[in-house]
């Protein structure tokens, strides 16, 4: 089940991010990266102002992902799956879900580090295509990608 979270959430949240980010952290080799040093007050407000939606088993939050409008463009961050459940189509239905959310949004775009090939391969199938990559320092390259929905045309 997919549903919006709420302040409340945030400290569970917090905790999905930090076991999620763990892998990130190692494979960069640094720990410092945003989602593992976001307090607890970063998480709440962020909810309160963005679009985040929680995937549940049962009361369990299993991943999370954030979405917000910048114009037409939906800016979807911190995309996260609980280490136990990566790999299980978690991470696709809460992209399908922000993009069924967000109608009204003409792109969406998003960043991961260019050795995050899983992820990769997550939003190239999605229909995220890479736009640019941006050298961060000497561990970390960006890669920013952009998914264009596809609008049904009006007859002619």
């Amino acid at each position: 089940m997919i549903e919006r979270a709420v302040a409340a959430d945030a400290g569970e949240i917090l905790t999905l991010q930090r076991a999620a980010y763990v892998t990130e952290a190692q494979l960069y080799g640094d720990p410092y990266i945003p989602p593992l040093v976001e307090s607890l007050e970063q998480a709440r407000k962020v909810i309160e102002g963005a679009l985040v939606l929680k995937a549940l088993d049962g009361t369990r939050i299993i991943g999370v992902v954030r979405g917000r409008l910048s114009g037409v463009t939906c800016l979807v961050g911190r995309l996260v799956v609980a280490p136990d459940r990566q790999g299980q189509g978690v991470g696709t239905a809460l992209l399908r879900a922000l993009h069924d959310e967000l109608p009204e949004a003409e792109a969406f775009d998003l960043s991961t580090g260019h050795l995050s090939e899983a992820n990769l391969r997550l939003y190239r199938r999605l229909g995220y295509r890479e736009t640019s990559r941006e050298r961060m320092d000497d561990h970390l390259t960006m890669v920013h990608l952009r998914r264009t929905p596809e609008r049904t045309q009006a007859p002619r």
